[in-house]
């Protein structure tokens, strides 16, 4: 059988931020498929939408992925971007994994209450109008369950610890599976 590829396009939270690789969610995902899917995770931690749909491209052509799961804007909604700008270039990178053939699962974020209630909204729903009007998977908040516990976070309250790993794979995986059965 021919081995299928998986890309991962993130930032921090899928980069096993201020941890081993090892233990990141994202490893814990190569492990779960190996060795019939090769997970690629091409994330870096700080990056934006506007720094993942410049890489996309190349990405896509290097790698031919079956599927792309896209985890960025946190990032975009923790520098205050404008929505609608990371609406844009979650669209833009989703059109270019379609034109290749490839399927997309898109993680949704969320950003901390002290960024305001309308400004948080605003953030929140881009993803779900991104899925809408693209039609591609989405899990609505990768830390769903996570982020509100203190004990799976890391002392700056951002990022998930060692611990909340095998939970994000799990919520991650409940929208994965599906896509690697319409193989």
């Amino acid at each position: 059988m021919a081995e299928r590829t998986l890309l991962v396009i993130g930032d921090s939270l899928s980069s096993a931020y201020n941890m081993p690789l090892a233990v990141g969610w994202v490893a814990l995902l190569k492990k779960k498929v190996a060795p019939v899917v090769r997970v690629i995770n091409d994330s870096t931690s700080g990056d934006t939408t506007a720094q993942g749909l410049t890489k996309m491209p190349s990405l896509l052509d290097r790698y031919r992925p079956e599927i792309v799961i896209i985890e960025l804007g946190a990032n975009d909604g923790l520098r205050g971007h404008p929505p609608f700008a990371i609406q844009k270039n979650l669209e833009a990178m989703v059109r270019a994994a379609r034109a290749r053939g490839t399927r997309v699962l898109l993680l949704g974020m969320d950003i901390p209450a002290n960024y305001g209630d309308a400004y948080r909204t605003a953030v929140r729903r881009v993803f779900a109008a991104v899925a809408k009007k693209t039609n591609v998977t989405l899990l609505p908040f990768l830390l769903e369950g996570i982020a509100s516990q203190p004990s799976l976070m890391q002392p700056d309250r951002l990022h998930p610890n060692a611990a909340a790993q095998p939970l994000i794979l799990e919520k991650v995986w409940a929208a994965l599976q599906p896509l690697l059965e319409e193989h």
